[in-house]
């Protein structure tokens, strides 16, 4: 594997964003890997790694890069008790979908320039904060971005027109959202009106909630891991990328 940080400007300064990819001629289709509330860590990268393996350029941009280059949240910060805590919890308020969405097209715009990305098949994928970015980036870019999967994404439905699982309904694209029956920051309760948007629109889409299992579940360093279900969504996501994208269904 071929693995980079790159500077890339986005729409409010430069940003270091991981890509990583296959030896061998490219290009490779595209996955936009958005992170969680705790930001960039070597966590992340191996899951990109992880997903480049299965024939595909992942770029995984610090969407935090607004606090400085190379920003970084402390190790600690999904515990409840520490600084680091709320100090992300401040940063995932203080990012609103429109400023993602303004760096994506950038990003997009950067990685057409590069050999390896193969940007006319593309994908999203996001946990946590990021499920609702990557589920409206297939919106916005319709004809680049086939297949999206958000993994018990936050905010994805809300009382607003212009919310996120409504928008992820008007979307040609493929898309697998996932949240966990335990979950208290992205309800599974929202698995409902996800799915009634998708019928509405006379389109079929995955949504599952996983029994038994809590927000978090799917990084082996959270406190919450289930590697069943976390492996049981890592195969969900990977057929999804493999139909729409043309990659493999496992690595």
């Amino acid at each position: 594997m071929i693995a980079q940080e790159h500077t890339v400007g986005l729409a409010d300064g430069e940003a270091d964003v991981f890509v990583v990819h296959p030896q061998g001629a490219g290009p490779w289709p595209t996955v936009i890997f958005y992170m969680d509330a705790p930001g960039i860590r070597p966590e992340l990268h191996r899951m990109a790694t992880r997903l480049a393996e299965a024939g595909y350029c992942v770029a995984l941009p610090n969407l935090f890069y607004r606090e400085g280059a190379g920003f970084r949240l402390p190790a600690d910060c999904t515990d409840p008790a520490t600084p680091g805590h709320e100090r992300m919890i401040g940063l995932y308020l203080s990012l609103p979908l429109e400023a993602v969405m303004a760096d994506t097209a950038l990003l997009l715009r950067w990685l057409e320039t590069q050999r390896a990305a193969g940007t006319a098949r593309m994908g999203t994928l996001g946990y946590c904060m990021s499920g609702r970015f990557a589920l409206v980036a297939a919106r916005r870019w319709p004809d680049q971005v086939r297949a999206a999967a958000s993994v018990y994404g936050t905010g994805l439905v809300t009382e607003g027109a212009d919310s996120p699982h409504l928008l992820a309904a008007e979307a040609p694209a493929a898309t697998y959202t996932v949240f966990a029956e335990l979950d208290q920051h992205a309800p599974a309760a929202h698995a409902a009106p996800m799915r009634e948007a998708f019928a509405a629109r006379g389109r079929d889409a995955e949504v599952e909630v996983l029994p038994g299992v809590d927000h978090g579940f799917g990084f082996p360093e959270r406190a919450t891991y289930h590697e069943a279900s976390a492996e049981h969504v890592w195969r969900r996501i990977l057929a999804l990328f493999a139909a729409a994208l043309g990659g493999r269904s496992t690595p």
